[in-house]
C-alpha cells in the first residue's frame, strides 16, 4: 500500500507560480506511475498530468499543457507539479494519485489552490 501526502498549496494571484509536492510512503514508489488530478467545487475530478514510473513519459491535460510541469525524484519518493501562469480556473483541490495498473489506486488528502484574478 502507498500513502500519499500533498503539500505546497495556497492562495496566489493570476499569473503567479506555485510548486506542489507529493511525498509517498513505502519503498516501491519508483514502481508507480504518479499523477495529479484536481477537483473544483461542484465539478468532477479532472485529470491534470501524470508521469510514468520510469520518468520517461509525461502527459498533460490540454488545459495545463505548456504551463504545468510534472516531475519526480524517486530517491526522495516525491512527485512535483510546477504550475506557472496560474489562472483563476486552476482553482481546485489538487490530489496526487498512484497506480501500477490501469486504474489509479491510491490518492492523498489533497491541497487547495486558490487563484485570484
Amino acid at each position: 500500500q502507498v500513502q500519499l501526502m500533498e503539500s505546497g498549496g495556497g492562495l496566489v494571484q493570476a499569473g503567479d507560480s506555485l510548486r506542489l509536492s507529493c511525498t509517498a510512503s513505502g519503498r516501491t514508489f519508483s514502481l508507480y506511475d504518479m499523477g495529479w488530478f484536481r477537483q473544483a467545487p461542484g465539478k468532477e475530478r479532472e485529470y491534470v498530468a501524470h508521469i510514468t514510473w520510469t520518468g520517461g513519459s509525461t502527459i498533460y491535460a490540454d488545459s495545463v499543457k505548456g504551463r504545468f510541469t510534472i516531475s519526480r525524484d524517486n530517491a526522495k519518493n516525491t512527485v512535483y507539479l510546477q504550475m506557472n501562469s496560474l489562472k483563476p480556473e486552476d482553482t481546485a483541490v489538487y490530489l496526487c494519485e498512484a497506480r501500477r495498473g490501469p486504474r489509479w489506486e491510491y490518492w492523498g488528502q489533497g491541497t487547495q489552490i486558490t487563484v485570484s484574478s
